[in-house]
């Protein structure tokens, strides 16, 4: 089989070369890409992927890379760098994170190994479903020992190699500081997760009636008078006959338990968001507490963003239950549904979707934030979930490499646990040595494995002989790592009642 170098040799035009590259064997046929009188796409050299362009004559272009006369056309063989990335993102500006807005579905499909976008384009394909490809939090930066600009090439690189046009984000998740959001934003990411958590008073729950009457009368008498002329008492409609009334003894627990955190989505929105010349999906988190998000608190939030002038796409409350890493929800679904429904009436009434965090792997209530959700939008965030079918392929194509990492697992449960809070039981992990290697697999499928391998990644990946074996491997069986996302991304989009 001819090779890419062999058609660009022979062709006598950029149109004739874009059709026979079709039948290169060493092509990625869906980056093909003509545009101004020149060509870009992705090759494969000894197993390395690059950024080839080709155009008619000599001329300048901005990648950085070999240059070489190849019959009538100049030809730049480009490495897959930052640099590189960041040009292509300006050349082809469909290769750039974009917002995607209030309304529709979107999967937060983050990528801690940078290898995973490709297989979770090619799940989305023909589906309503957009994408956000780059979704990191601090946190996960930190445990994976990349950037954000890693996070954001990677997701430029596998859109390019799809082929994909369709507009996928790039989102700075749980960022708490003024000086992260500001750098995300300036590299290009397209939706910023505002995590509120620090700023939410996650004990006044647990307070005394008397203790709360009187942390609320030391509050500023103006800020009282305020709250209580809009709020103390009152009851509003929403769509579908859903009436909201602030009970008494819950409105002053409610007003210290979020009027802090009010303040700060004000001031990061004033100092940073509507500074922009550009669009952004600002999304507001208030999960990451223990304290469940009451319809009320609710109705709160959103009415004193809508009052402050905040513009949000979407805001992910704290839901009854739990939503823990990795498995299915833990709770009673009965109060779930009827509480989802209400928050999806409160999301309908203000405007923006609702945000679904650690949403990967819920697949008993999936059917249930489809059904409500489905009129105005939704985002769910999966991650961990997508390094797990990593871990998957690795239990099934090396054994020994699996024990390595499960025993590394093992090691550093107790420091993971500092990051994760998980209800995971080591007692109910198999033991190794009672397994063969045919069922370590298994393992993926049991939920305590499942949470001990999911929180503890990061001290896998920081393991330098560790991580060059995991990333050997899944460059080994790229295809099978591909076949095994799109199989679980497709489970999700299933129970959700996403069709193609």
């Amino acid at each position: 089989m001819k090779t890419w170098h062999d058609m660009v040799k022979e062709a006598r035009t950029l149109s004739d070369l874009k059709q026979s590259l079709q039948q290169a064997g060493d092509v990625f046929v869906s980056s093909l890409h003509n545009t101004d009188d020149q060509l870009f796409f992705m090759a494969k050299e000894s197993g390395e992927r690059l950024l080839i362009h080709v155009s008619p004559g000599v001329g300048n272009n901005p990648f950085q890379g070999e240059t070489a006369n190849i019959g009538g056309f100049t030809v730049k063989k480009a490495a897959l760098t930052a640099d590189n990335a960041r040009a292509l993102r300006s050349a082809l500006p469909w290769t750039a994170p974009q917002a995607l807005g209030t309304r529709g579905i979107s999967l937060g499909l983050g990528d801690r190994l940078g290898l995973a976008s490709p297989g979770h384009l090619k799940s989305l394909a023909g589906t309503v479903v957009r994408p956000i490809l780059a979704q990191q939090s601090m946190r996960e930066l930190e445990l994976t020992n990349r950037t954000y600009v890693d996070v954001l090439d990677a997701a430029t690189w596998a859109v390019f190699q799809a082929g994909y046009k369709d507009g996928y984000g790039a989102d700075g998740d749980h960022l708490k500081k003024v000086e992260d959001i500001r750098m995300a934003l300036e590299l290009g990411f397209s939706m910023i997760t505002l995590d509120c958590s620090e700023h939410i008073d996650d004990g006044v729950s647990s307070l005394g009636d008397l203790e709360v009457e009187r942390r609320y009368q030391e509050l500023p008498e103006a800020r009282r008078r305020e709250f209580e002329g809009m709020y103390q008492d009152h009851s509003y409609e929403l769509p579908g006959g859903i009436r909201i009334s602030m009970e008494p003894k819950h409105y002053q627990r409610m007003v210290l338990t979020y009027h802090n955190a009010l303040d700060f989505m004000e001031q990061v929105y004033e100092q940073v968001i509507a500074t922009l010349q550009r669009p952004i999906d600002f999304e507001i988190s208030i999960d990451e507490v223990a304290t469940p998000t009451t319809p009320q608190d609710h109705f709160f939030v959103a009415n004193e963003l809508q009052r402050r002038g905040i513009k949000v796409c979407s805001v992910a409350p704290r839901f009854c239950g739990h939503f823990e890493k990795g498995i299915d929800y833990i709770g009673d679904r009965e109060q779930f549904e009827k509480e989802f429904a209400v928050h999806a009436s409160l999301a309908e009434h203000f405007g923006y979707k609702l945000s679904i965090h650690s949403g990967s792997d819920k697949f008993s209530v999936f059917p249930i934030i489809g059904k409500y959700a489905r009129a105005t939008g939704y985002h769910v965030k999966t991650a961990g979930t997508n390094w797990l079918e990593a871990v998957r392929v690795i239990a099934h194509v090396d054994p020994d490499l699996y024990r390595k990492l499960h025993e590394k697992a093992l090691e550093t449960l107790d420091a993971a646990r500092k990051y994760y809070n998980v209800s995971m039981d080591l007692a109910k992990v198999p033991d190794l040595d009672t397994l063969q290697d045919q069922e370590l697999p298994s393992l993926l499928d049991q939920d305590d494995a499942r949470q001990l391998l999911h929180i503890t990644y990061g001290f896998m990946l920081r393991d330098a002989e560790l991580r060059e074996a995991i990333y050997q491997v899944l460059q080994v069986h790229e295809d099978r790592y591909e076949q095994f996302l799109v199989r679980h991304i497709k489970r999700h989009l299933e129970a959700l009642g996403i069709e193609k």
